[in-house]
């Protein structure tokens, strides 16, 4: 299953089978240097698989490429950003853990 991508200032990360989008990831571009995502949707098809953390990861590749600023309005791609950032950041709490 390909991730592909529709590049524009309203663009989109998607999943597409028989023609039809089963999974996306949009977001706004604003200018050059930021980008928002608005909204992510998995169809039930591909339900409890990883799509949507799939997607969120194409966009960091994305972004990471282009040397954008990411924000997101949608409440899923926050959580999931939030959560690869705090991974990727030590914390010294005075003990530690491994994961």
């Amino acid at each position: 299953m390909d991730i592909r991508h529709d590049e524009g200032n309203s663009g989109e990360f998607y999943i597409e089978k028989d023609g039809k989008r089963i999974a996306l990831l949009d977001y706004r571009r604003s200018g050059d240097s930021e980008m928002t995502i608005t909204h992510t949707e998995v169809g039930e098809e591909l339900a409890g698989q990883g799509i949507g953390k799939k997607l969120v990861a194409a966009l960091a590749v994305y972004q990471r490429e282009k040397n954008v600023k990411v924000h997101a309005t949608c409440t899923y791609a926050h959580k999931v950003m939030s959560a690869v950032m705090m991974a990727s950041r030590p914390i010294k709490i005075g003990f530690i853990v491994s994961i």
